[in-house]
């Protein structure tokens, strides 16, 4: 498959990647972005490990193609502006599984 450039928005910076546009976000963002906070599970979308927002919407990136967010706002767990949150996903080992 042919690699296409798309653009993203992630925790607030707009990022250009060349890559196969059925990519799943997950992969984009830790493979091409290089951030690492976002894990991958089941690979199912049914532990929630790698959750993000969409638009301010929670999905679960492993289920998301990349072109599909293409000129989104994309937040991970890196980019979240609550350090009490992040305090609590560190406390929690919520940055392990989503449960």
């Amino acid at each position: 498959m042919k690699k296409t450039s798309i653009k993203l928005k992630i925790n607030g910076k707009v990022q250009s990647f060349s890559v196969h546009p059925m990519s799943r976000l997950l992969d984009v963002i830790r493979e091409n972005a290089g951030l690492t906070g976002t894990k991958e599970g089941c690979g199912e979308g049914e532990c929630g490990a790698c959750s993000v927002l969409i638009d301010n919407q929670l999905v679960n990136s492993c289920l998301v193609p990349v072109l599909e967010v293409s000129g989104k706002a994309v937040t991970t767990i890196e980019g979240l502006k609550n350090k009490k949150l992040k305090d609590a996903f560190l406390k929690c080992g919520g940055t392990q599984c989503g449960i």
